[in-house]
């Protein structure tokens, strides 16, 4: 690799060719790579793939953090334990390039280390890291933990992402034509740039911004005080800035600020650019919001054999397929749980991040259709629960824990620890139905179902995030009708979800997947084709250059 002049690592494709740099906290490439921490992650890593599938001419730009998201362990009594592991990875190579960026009004070292396209398959990618002995103590600590809970070692990373990154691209010379914000981490970026092109104006030509978060209280604020005592506006006077970004008080809304100096912004489903719309339409001076839903690259998701059985319409070697696929994945729920669950026997998955609007102890909230759904001689069921809560997250790591205890009393029940792309794969291999069940309209997309049914699973949800583009009921998965939200309390919409979720599953799902197996079976391949043609990474990636980039 050429330092001092990066112009891609792989041919480009001409129509491809405009020079994008994309920024994310966190990117989830391979299991072996531990930088991501969730969804967002899961997202950036299918975007780089499908990047280097199209040729495309996209650098990505992120931290090297050097403990990850965490390690989840389990205490004695089989609880949540988060454990903080020192990573190592051999395969990235050193560039050799070293550089200041100011944090704090002090000089911080960074590093850089390099992704090979070949590795793993993905688009160039640079991670930064202060963890050098160039550096004291506390600088070092700013790239160790994804997510720091402390706000000014926060308010560093990004400074790091940012900054960082945008001084990174100077050195090399990739003269990015597109600033592309996954998130807006990385907006300090915008400031650099702002001292380098002295122009709003070309500033915005060059900035694109992908916001994930579909209500305002849950979009990044910090004290405008401090983000310039932590030299995050990157030498600009306060004064500078509040004419820049239209902030008149002290609180600096991230992601308001990215939607003023950017040309374009997206929002991440059809539901969520009108949500998101709706939502900064009040405020003076943002840019247009459009929609491009998330996706997933079936490359590295699909299991191809099932979808070959599938295309050659061999229902028995699909089925003995997909039992053996549960029948493997079951295994790591008897090493974990020491619980034998049966490939036979209709299989229930909640796995994602936890957190309070996704709702994964949902089913309990009707303990009696819980017991009896459990109990079912006449539909056996089984349910498996998995995902990381913020480590700093008491509410869902209580919730977690309560899961735990609870299935202690079933031998159908397992609550798994460990997720991240080995076993969310596994999971998805696992499953017959994906259960997804936010509270509406709080899922911005939501893409751990796409790779769901991209495994043979079908997708059970409640109609948020991408959800409407996908579900015909009953003929490519199920679809939870939508409570007024608009016009019910928060109690009113949970009882009328829990209500449908037991009537579907009681008489619908389950009659069908015992009693009509060839009508499971085509659902099942509807949802197959349905989310190989219109959700894979390779459109969204696509759809990024036509109606963001250009």
């Amino acid at each position: 690799m050429n330092v001092n002049n990066f112009t891609g690592a792989y041919p480009i494709d001409e129509k491809y060719s405009k020079r994008v740099a994309y920024f994310s906290m966190e990117f989830a490439i391979s299991q072996a790579l531990k930088i991501y921490s969730g969804g967002l992650g899961f997202l950036a890593g299918s975007h780089l793939r499908s990047a280097y599938e199209l040729k495309q001419n996209m650098v990505g730009i992120g931290i090297l953090w050097k403990y990850g998201y965490y390690d989840q362990g389990r205490n004695e009594d089989q609880t949540l334990r988060v454990d903080y592991i020192q990573k190592s990875y051999s395969y990235l190579e050193d560039t050799g390039i070293k550089f200041p960026v100011s944090i704090h009004d002090t000089d911080v070292w960074v590093k850089v280390y390099f992704l090979n396209p070949e590795t793993f398959g993905t688009a160039p990618l640079f991670l930064l890291t202060t963890d050098i002995e160039e550096n004291d103590f506390v600088s070092r600590t700013i790239c160790h933990h994804l997510y720091d809970s402390n706000e000014t070692t926060k308010l560093a990373q990004y400074i790091l992402l940012g900054i960082g990154g945008g001084k990174l691209l100077d050195i090399i010379n990739f003269d990015a034509e597109i600033y592309h914000l996954n998130e807006a981490h990385g907006l300090p970026v915008a400031f650099h740039l702002l001292q380098k092109f002295r122009s709003i104006e070309k500033l915005k030509e060059k900035l694109v911004f992908t916001t994930h978060t579909p209500e305002e209280a849950g979009n990044e604020k910090h004290d405008i005080n401090l983000c310039r005592t932590m030299s995050y506006f990157g030498g600009l006077t306060l004064d500078e800035v509040r004419r820049l970004t239209g902030i008149k008080d002290d609180v600096f809304n991230l992601s308001l600020v990215a939607l003023r100096f950017a040309h374009i912004a997206n929002g991440v489903s059809q539901l969520h650019g009108k949500v998101a719309n709706d939502m900064w339409g009040k405020y003076e001076g943002i840019c247009p919001i459009i929609s491009i839903t998330n996706a997933q690259d079936y490359l590295y998701w699909a299991d191809k054999q099932l979808y070959k059985a599938k295309e050659e319409n061999n229902t028995t070697e699909f089925d003995d397929r997909k039992k053996y696929l549960k029948y493997r994945s079951f295994e790591i729920v008897a090493d974990q749980t020491g619980k034998l669950f049966d490939p036979n026997v209709f299989t229930i998955v909640w796995a994602r991040r936890f957190a309070g609007y996704k709702r994964a102890d949902f089913l309990l909230r009707d303990k009696e259709k819980f017991e009896a759904l459990i109990k079912n001689t006449q539909y056996p069921v089984q349910i498996i629960w998995a995902g990381k809560p913020y480590p700093k997250d008491y509410d869902s790591i209580n919730t977690f824990n309560s899961l735990v205890n609870i299935s202690r009393q079933y031998g159908n029940v397992a609550v798994l620890t460990g997720y991240e792309l080995h076993l969310s794969k596994r999971l998805k291999q696992a499953c017959d139905v994906w259960l997804n069940n936010p509270r509406v309209p709080r899922e911005a997309s939501g893409t751990s179902g796409m790779t769901a049914a991209m495994n043979g699973g079908i997708n059970f949800s409640t109609d948020d995030g991408w959800i409407p583009e996908f579900i015909k009921d009953g003929v490519n998965g199920f679809v939870v009708p939508q409570a007024d939200y608009l016009n019910t309390s928060i109690a009113e919409q949970d009882q009328e979800d829990i209500e449908h979720i037991y009537d579907i599953l009681n008489n619908r799902i389950l009659p069908t997947y015992y009693n009509q197996p060839d009508q499971w079976r085509s659902i099942n391949w509807n949802g197959m084709e349905d989310v190989k043609n219109h959700f894979n990474s390779n459109r969204m990636a696509d759809e990024y250059y036509e109606k963001m980039y250009k």
